[in-house]
């Protein structure tokens, strides 16, 4: 019996360990094969984004914006489907297992790859690859000092639920415009697609 508390530690701690090395991605994707190496984004990427759909170039100049702000590197966002620091692609013939917000993502040392059937899935697909750089790519300015890579992995996701809503209740508690945004901003962020924003009640 006097064994079982130190056996009680081991399984915790390799347990931890475990957890500690895997992905932090959320929410969790349907499948993620983690390879050898890493990305590193550097000065002058660039974001290409196949064909001229308007809503997958607005996807390819959200990510440019959000990797400007923190790296303080300069990007660029043009339309090619062969080249790029990062790649938006939009699949020529609809892949079945990936529906309206499905992605596949390739991260590897040559560069980042998105597919999807719709400008949603690249959307999402740019989330996901966003929780694998350092944390410090929330910052609203440029961080120094920091090392802006992500491992080396392969991911294919897409929603389990159609419907994926989340409430915001400004009846009871009142919020700025700005907090609004952020509310959204966050939402989004984990693949939520749907607001439901209660303004008002019979008490509130």
């Amino acid at each position: 019996m006097k064994k079982l508390p130190f056996f009680f530690f081991l399984f915790t701690a390799i347990a931890g360990f475990s957890q500690a090395k895997k992905l932090a991605i959320i929410p969790e994707p349907v499948s993620v094969t983690e390879k050898s190496g890493t990305f590193t984004l550097k000065n002058n990427f660039t974001v290409s984004v196949s064909g001229s759909d308007a809503d997958a170039l607005r996807v390819a100049n959200q990510l440019s914006q959000a990797l400007t702000a923190p790296t303080g590197f300069k990007g660029s966002v043009k339309q090619s489907s062969s080249s790029g620091t990062i790649q938006l692609k939009l699949a020529g013939t609809a892949d079945d297992a990936l529906g309206n917000e499905g992605y596949k993502l390739t991260v590897s040392s040559g560069g980042v790859i998105i597919t999807a059937n719709k400008p949603a899935g690249l959307f999402y697909g740019v989330q996901t690859f966003l929780q694998l750089l350092p944390k410090d790519i929330e910052s609203k300015k440029a961080v120094a000092g920091t090392s802006w890579t992500a491992p080396a992995v392969e991911i294919m996701d897409k929603p389990r639920f159609g419907w994926r809503g989340l409430m915001f209740d400004v009846s009871r508690h009142f919020f700025t415009k700005a907090e609004v945004k952020q509310f959204i901003d966050d939402m989004v962020k984990y693949k939520f697609n749907l607001l439901h924003w209660h303004l008002t009640d019979d008490e509130g």
